[in-house]
């Protein structure tokens, strides 16, 4: 038995959304939040590691690298952080049931070098959920690099390029970040709840709003198994209990109707296509965020969208953007 979910594993537990209605009235959740505001106040989503939070990572490293314990292997057993389990139930809280996101910031990883900052990721992750593969090669941390790909192929995902990420959430409950090397200029992160968005079609479009509870078609860009279709059907949201989940990825709705039998878009559709992303990608609903080496963002799929900027890297290989990208399931 595995210590982490396979990419299959992951995403049915994600797409598993309960759902009872569709709400008539604006939501009124703690992630109903407007980036602004959120800008105003770091001290609301930003948290540092202490000089002794670093000692205990570092020490629960030490310890299973020295059982001879792979990344692969390691176990929230196997990697204790006792002192550090307080505040990592109150992340979880965050992620869970209130704004759906938080950075954590301060982590050595210069000093620590790439494999060891991986290896420390992973055995944080832990602690915070289930970690899962990332796609059909059953990848567990993804390196969001530019590999030169073209951005613009339909059958390229876009994390591979140094191009322009368009709002979307990732297959798992939580996607998290650690900044290994920031790019030269760009590759900024952008957020924006997709509670708020959800208000703001309600109070501009209600006739667009029961659209979002019916499936689009999403192109699976490459990542299904042999004999499988190239899409799947899936509803944005899912409302049940007071909580708004959504799954939003515009680009691989859009790309979907490459395949065959995959019918155009109504105009109902194109409008909500363009209305969501156009409320996503205003400056009074998104925050932006510059991270850092060694910071951590970590986000609720269900409750957040997430967006890059495009960016220019360093000549130098040894330089370029790198970030280590980890998905998780809450339980």
């Amino acid at each position: 038995m595995t210590a982490y979910r396979s990419f299959a594993e992951q995403a049915l537990h994600y797409f598993i959304r309960p759902h009872e209605e569709i709400p008539s009235a604006p939501i009124s959740h703690p992630a109903n939040w407007h980036g602004p505001a959120m800008a105003a106040d770091p001290s609301l989503w930003l948290v540092e590691f202490s000089p002794d939070d670093v000692a205990e990572l570092e020490s629960a490293a030490d310890r299973a690298r020295g059982e001879g314990i792979a990344l692969a292997g390691l176990t929230r057993e196997s990697f204790p952080l006792p002192g550090l389990a307080d505040r990592i139930s109150r992340w979880w809280q965050m992620l869970a049931s209130d704004r759906g996101f938080l950075c954590l910031r301060g982590l050595p990883v210069e000093a620590w070098g790439d494999e060891l900052a991986s290896y420390i990721y992973w055995g944080l992750g832990h602690h915070i959920g289930v970690p899962g593969a990332q796609n059909a090669a059953e990848e567990l941390l993804g390196h969001v690099i530019d590999y030169g790909e073209e951005a613009d192929n339909p059958a390229v995902r876009r994390y591979r390029t140094s191009g322009n990420i368009d709002f979307h959430c990732d297959a798992a409950d939580v996607v998290g970040l650690l900044c290994l090397r920031p790019a030269r200029s760009g590759g900024q992160s952008r957020i924006a709840s997709s509670v708020t968005i959800f208000n703001e079609i309600l109070a501009r479009r209600p006739d667009l709003v029961p659209r979002l509870f019916h499936p689009f078609r999403l192109d699976r860009r490459g990542e299904e198994g042999e004999g499988e279709a190239p899409t799947l059907d899936i509803a944005p949201c899912a409302f049940a209990a007071g909580q708004l989940r959504t799954f939003w990825h515009c680009e691989y709705f859009r790309s979907a109707v490459r395949h065959e039998g995959v019918p155009p878009f109504t105009a109902e559709e194109k409008a909500l296509l363009e209305l969501y992303d156009q409320l996503a990608a205003s400056p009074e609903i998104y925050l932006d965020m510059w991270l850092q080496p060694g910071d951590i963002q970590l986000i609720s799929n269900h409750t957040v969208v997430h967006a890059r900027t495009a960016y220019e890297d360093y000549p130098d290989p040894g330089r370029r953007r790198h970030l280590l990208r980890l998905w998780l399931s809450l339980e």
